[in-house]
């Protein structure tokens, strides 16, 4: 379902499309291969392109093929930044797995459908639940994108366009061939985007605080486990960081827990920093309810206990350029349940939403 907005945008709203469940198992690479680029590889780097392809292979023995001159591009040594063209041809020498990516291929990620939100020829965009990943990696077998590809044995090309963190439910856009990919993706850098998430902080948020521009920096824990603090502005590690809030609604405390009530936020980012969102609204002193890492830990268990069991941080609107046609969209992600259930627990009868 579908209307046209006044400024000649097309709002998608919620329907569900299920989709064949198939699974194949990809091959482990063990001889020398030739390969050539197709169409839809072309404009990839090179260590994408063999990332990609090497299934099971760890990143870093990857980038040790590529700067031993082992990989050839037309016969020719190539860096890992390369930029590959429809018709190179690519040596691919013996690599080797290990047992527990070998063991990995042999039990592939389980085909799953996801709600789709709009698909046509070019790209599809779904609603990712909150607790999934987006990609396999860092301690995660799989993600959204190895589970679709499985569902969707037939589909030569399936590329994430962007990320969200594993704990944030809401719309995710996957392209359907490259030149879509590329296209996106640009739209995302060059800030052309509009992405608006729905966030329920923990206190009454001052409506006249509607801009942040604080610098973030990441860094590593001692367990080896990311984290991303605020920096001064002169900080030479810092990354520019700019978030848009608006008050959406305010909610009283929930009964049986500390705290001067909630505030429910339309969060817009200016940039895609990691953890961005999180990180911002929590240094200003109301961190986002339910998070487990930057947020009131003794809170969220009260939370929990009244059925917030995850982070309330919802991906909800989404406005970029069509690829193809070039028209303005803007797509809708309603609350999930469980989000929306704890905001009506909450909510005074007579209050809207």
């Amino acid at each position: 379902m579908w209307t046209k907005l006044p400024d000649k945008s097309t709002t998608y709203g919620f329907t569900l499309v299920k989709h064949i469940i198939g699974v194949a198992a990809p091959a482990a690479s063990g001889q020398v291969n030739s390969v050539t680029v197709d169409e839809d590889s072309a404009g990839q780097r090179l260590d994408n392109f063999l990332i990609r392809r090497l299934k099971g292979v760890p990143k870093t023995h990857v980038y040790r093929i590529i700067r031993s001159g082992e990989v050839r591009v037309n016969k020719g040594r190539a860096g890992a930044d390369t930029r590959v063209s429809a018709g190179d041809v690519i040596r691919v020498p013996p690599v080797r797995t290990s047992d527990s990516a070998a063991q990995k291929l042999q039990r592939p990620a389980p085909a799953r459908d996801f709600p789709i939100l709009l698909e046509d020829d070019h790209l599809l965009a779904l609603d990712k639940p909150a607790g999934v990943a987006v990609h396999g990696g860092s301690g995660v077998s799989f993600g959204v994108i190895e589970q679709l590809r499985q569902a969707r044995p037939a589909a030569s090309f399936l590329e994430l366009v962007h990320r969200l963190d594993r704990e944030t439910s809401g719309i995710l856009l996957v392209a359907k061939r490259r030149p879509a990919l590329t296209r996106l993706q640009d739209q995302f850098r060059e800030r052309e985007t509009g992405k608006t998430y729905l966030a329920l902080v923990t206190g009454l948020w001052p409506a006249s605080n509607k801009v942040i521009d604080v610098p973030l920096h990441k860094y590593l824990q001692a367990d080896g486990e990311r984290r991303v603090k605020v920096v001064a502005k002169d900080d030479p590690d810092g990354m520019r960081a700019i978030t848009l809030v608006k008050v959406r609604q305010t909610l009283p405390p929930v009964a049986g827990s500390p705290g001067s009530g909630f505030t429910l936020l339309e969060v817009t980012i200016k940039t895609g920093r990691t953890h961005q969102i999180r990180v911002h609204l929590a240094s200003q002193g109301h961190p986002i309810a339910g998070d487990d890492k930057y947020g009131d830990f003794e809170l969220n268990k009260a939370l929990a206990r009244q059925g917030l069991k995850r982070m309330f941080l919802h991906a909800w609107r989404l406005q970029f350029t069509h690829p193809v046609s070039a028209e303005r969209m803007q797509l809708l992600a309603p609350l999930p349940e469980a989000l929306q259930k704890f905001v009506d627990h909450v909510r005074p009868a007579s209050s809207p939403v």
